[in-house]
């Protein structure tokens, strides 16, 4: 028992020398953060790139040859979506810019109505100086948002050479980066370093691979199902709430923000918009979501949230998509250190009790 408690006050004692740390952390990746924005960036690449490297390999097929041909066709891919699908969407949100001021003008004219409505029937009821606030404070938002989008695109198409740098770098990673990996846990005690990689690996390509799917179902049904109903802008709208999915709880924000829009335009558009969207994002998300993800992270949704600040807050849009498997990947590595320092059991151990 004393010993247990010599154990847990080590443990207290250690906590402010690792939020020290964590926050000299912080400060190094803010410095270098272009490299390891072009590092993680690749690693990540690779990560997801790792998958059809596997099914080839199962199947015969020499490891090189199989990253040669999963590299050229994802490239391939991503040049066709390149020439395609980013004039398409860049023609659109030029267009819905233009059209924004005219979609707040006509949102409230439609409240002005319901508000004269009310009035003659003597409800209590007036919301032309909430709407007001909302529309300046909406407008500023999304002005802020479609600048921070276009400028985005723009430093990315400046950024021609970290893109190539990244490329290179996750072909290399495909190829060689066992060699890497082997040689950076090395340093970790033995017990220590099989955890470390099976936890890294569960937590990141499977997140990563569980999200990207359901982006890309989601990006399409939602697309399916504007362009269905007649919205217009519905290809930048779909693809913005796939896109969104990618972060945790991003599909209902992106909903929710759609309908609005729509709503704006156009009153009954914007309901029956808003009661499609909500039946396929609540389909996918009931039925194929946890299929795919199954809550592996098991983290508490205080905790989700954040993780995504601080991720935000260090690395941007590149932080919220890697703040949960990082986060996930911390909780399963403390709860195992903890319990090994406690128990003295090894990884096989540990994963039966859990």
């Amino acid at each position: 028992m004393l010993n247990l408690l010599n154990k847990r006050l080590l443990w207290y004692l250690a906590l402010p020398i690792i939020v020290i740390n964590g926050w000299a952390l912080l400060q190094i990746f803010q410095y270098f953060g272009r490299i390891i924005t072009i590092a993680v960036s690749a690693t990540l690449l690779s990560f997801l790139l790792d998958y059809p490297v596997l099914f080839l390999e199962k199947h015969k097929v020499k490891r090189p040859r199989a990253v040669i041909l999963v590299f050229l066709v994802a490239l391939v891919i991503i040049l066709v979506l390149g020439v395609i699908l980013i004039p398409l969407l860049l023609e659109q949100l030029t267009g819905f810019i233009e059209k924004f001021p005219s979609w707040l003008a006509s949102g409230n004219q439609q409240l002005e109505s319901f508000d004269q409505w009310a009035y003659k029937h003597k409800l209590p009821i007036n919301l032309t100086l909430w709407t007001n606030q909302f529309t300046k404070s909406l407008s500023s938002q999304l002005q802020d948002i479609t600048g921070d989008i276009i400028s985005f695109i723009v430093n990315t198409l400046g950024r021609i050479f970290d893109i190539l740098i990244t490329i290179i770098i996750t072909f290399y990673l495909m190829l060689h980066g066992d060699r890497l990996w082997d040689g950076i846990f090395n340093w970790l005690p033995n017990h220590l370093e099989i955890h470390v990689r099976k936890s890294l690996r569960q937590n990141f390509q499977n997140y990563f691979i569980g999200q990207a799917t359901l982006a890309c179902l989601m990006g399409v049904a939602m697309t399916i199902g504007l362009l269905f109903l007649g919205t217009p802008f519905g290809l930048l709208f779909g693809i913005g709430i796939g896109l969104m999915t990618l972060i945790p709880f991003g599909t209902a924000l992106g909903v929710t923000l759609v309908s609005l829009l729509i709503t704006l335009e156009d009153f009954w558009l914007g309901i029956k918009v808003l009661i499609v969207i909500v039946l396929i994002e609540q389909a996918i998300e009931n039925f194929v979501a946890p299929r795919i993800l199954g809550g592996f992270t098991g983290l508490n949704p205080v905790w989700i949230l954040v993780s995504l600040l601080v991720g935000a807050q260090v690395w941007g849009i590149l932080g919220l998509l890697i703040a949960l498997p990082i986060a996930g990947f911390v909780k399963n590595t403390v709860n195992y250190l903890r319990y090994y320092s406690e128990f003295g059991v090894a990884e096989s151990r540990y994963e039966n009790k859990n």
